[in-house]
């Protein structure tokens, strides 16, 4: 916009009937460096019909408005100026030719601000143009870098100086350039408006290494001591890269894990822990920790760490080992076999580390591995001795665990040696010890008379179970003659065994010919050696027959006139006469 000062409004509408106009032309905005000078370009016009003899020119600061009594920079008719642009300015322009152009010195900060022109014609033809210039005195070169460094990716970054003083011509050099790329001066470039810059440009391609360096470049000006630095920081964007992470960590059952990851990027990643696919936790930040509380088996595993941001991604994992003692074993296996069949059974479990696992039987060790999780057990033709319990033991330094587990070795029955028949007066007692499992039928036959007696008759037949063994009793009274022959016949559902029962003593007769206090003195004699055998049995069992303790004596039926101390009432022997 232009205006007019203390110009009749004809003048005005004259100038505008004859087609002239008032302008000038100046850069809206110039800088120059402290110290140094600036040449402000400058053309104006006014219309064609006035011809002055001369032409004069001032130059404002500040204001253009004569009437607030500006500071004058340069004034041509009477070179009167403000004190603060005395030896300062002077004119370098031709105002005959129209051009203005204003050569400041000696610049000083106090100088920047705006400055305008004002052309005189002689009377009423003056005129201040609306059109200014706005000079900005500086001490620091402008380097420009691309809005985006991006790792990988060349750049370009100029440092840019004006160049308007001409008693003074700058140079530029680069700092902290070294290992970034050789510069090349473009030289003096005209602007858009007409002022001048030098410039000098670096190309390279930047690093991570490279964010945040400090890039510089100086301006001097030959046989000056005049210097001037400017500085820039790389922004160089780059994709995360992990680099920082727990190696793999080993924590014990109920103990507290603290996971770190840590990762390198510009922008600051998303860091997320995942474990199978599942995010634990994630946060935007250089570092980001799990924290894991009393950790247990099932924690155990791997976890990883994604970091990511708009550039690119990295991950990694970690191993977490939870140590903790074995679980109680479990046994899958063969748990009841027939005598002759081959047994497997396997003991399993789980530890961290893995466990020593045995299997023993009676403390004898029947099997064991180091560092294994399952045990085989191979028992090839197992036989009755191989029938009873059994321990699975699994042990790592961080404790102890044991299963039992019983194996039934099912058999035909076994009549065992010491069966035999013992006579004391008229009374006689048979033992028929058997061996068998599932637990068998036992029957008492004497053929000679004809008859047989099995368990189910309590009035004669006395038995007891003692782990794998049996043991019945068969007691006849009233054997004045020759005692009977007495068969012991033993069955299950594998097979059935019977054995004639031998007669203690080397003669059949021999209760016969001692006499009765003979008699009596070697049936004690049976009935301790019938106890001694049934507790010794009984102690060998690894399980107890129900309803009896280890200490108590297998009740034996004896007659109402002739009972050690000990044996039940309630099974006391009646006499048989269909017997004698």
């Amino acid at each position: 916009m232009m205006f007019l000062t203390a110009l009749p409004l004809f003048w005005i509408m004259i100038a505008a009937s004859r087609g002239g106009h008032w302008g000038a032309w100046m850069p809206s905005s110039i800088s120059a460096f402290e110290g140094t000078c600036v040449s402000i370009p400058c053309r104006f016009d006014f219309p064609d019909e006035l011809r002055p003899a001369v032409v004069h020119g001032v130059w404002y600061f500040n204001s253009p408005y004569p009437k607030n009594y500006p500071p004058v920079v340069f004034k041509s008719r009477t070179q009167v100026v403000h004190e603060s642009f005395q030896g300062r300015s002077r004119l370098l322009g031709d105002l005959g030719l129209r051009n203005c152009t204003l050569l400041l010195s000696n610049l000083s900060p106090e100088l920047g601000g705006k400055y305008y022109f004002r052309g005189d014609l002689g009377g009423y033809n003056q005129y201040t143009f609306s059109e200014h210039s706005v000079l900005d005195i500086i001490n620091t070169p402008n380097i420009v870098v691309p809005p985006e460094v991006v790792e990988g990716t060349e750049v370009e970054v100029s440092c840019m100086v004006p160049d308007n003083c001409p008693e003074l011509r700058p140079e530029l050099s680069w700092l902290g350039h070294d290992g970034l790329g050789e510069p090349a001066v473009l030289g003096r470039l005209r602007e858009d408006e007409g002022t001048w810059v030098q410039v000098s440009l670096l190309h390279f391609v930047p690093t991570r290494e490279a964010n945040g360096h400090r890039l510089g470049c100086q301006a001097s000006f030959p046989n000056t001591t005049l210097q001037f630095e400017g500085y820039a920081s790389l922004d160089v964007k780059y994709p995360p890269v992990i680099v920082e992470m727990n190696s793999s960590v080993e924590a014990i059952e109920g103990s507290h894990v603290s996971l770190l990851c840590g990762a390198d990027s510009n922008p600051p990643p998303l860091l997320t822990w995942m474990r199978d696919g599942t995010v634990l936790q994630e946060a935007v930040a250089e570092s980001l920790f799990l924290e894991l509380d009393e950790v247990t088996p099932g924690e155990d595993g791997v976890y990883a760490c994604l970091a990511e941001n708009a550039y690119g991604q990295d991950n990694r994992t970690v191993g977490l080992s939870v140590m903790y003692a074995p679980w109680k074993p479990t046994v899958n296996g063969t748990v009841v076999a027939v005598e002759g069949e081959t047994v497997s059974i396997l003991c399993s479990t789980q530890s961290n580390p893995d466990p020593i696992l045995t299997i023993f039987k009676e403390k004898q060790i029947l099997a064991t591995v180091i560092y294994e999780n399952e045990l085989q057990l191979e028992l090839p033709a197992v036989t009755p001795e191989d029938d009873g319990e059994y321990w699975c033991v699994a042990e790592n330094q961080y404790g102890q665990r044991a299963t039992a587990f019983n194996l039934s070795v099912e058999f035909a029955p076994v009549i065992l040696l010491e069966s035999h028949c013992a006579a004391a007066r008229d009374t006689v007692q048979c033992l028929c010890v058997v061996k068998s499992n599932p637990e068998p039928s036992v029957a008492f036959e004497l053929p000679s008379r004809n008859v047989t007696v099995n368990e189910t008759e309590r009035e004669f037949v006395y038995s007891e179970r003692s782990g794998l063994l049996l043991t019945s009793i068969l007691t006849l009274r009233g054997q004045s003659q020759a005692p009977p022959r007495v068969i012991c016949t033993s069955r299950n559902l594998y097979g059935t065994k019977s054995l004639e029962l031998p007669f203690q003593g080397a003669h059949r007769l021999m209760w016969a010919k001692i006499g009765p206090v003979g008699a009596v003195v070697a049936f004690a004699i049976l009935i301790a050696i019938v106890c001694y055998i049934t507790q010794t049995r009984r102690k060998k069992n690894v399980t107890e027959s129900p309803g009896f303790s280890a200490g108590d004596n297998p009740p034996v039926l004896f007659s109402s006139d002739f009972r050690i101390s000990g044996a039940p009432e309630k099974y006391e022997s009646r006499e048989v006469s269909t017997l004698e």
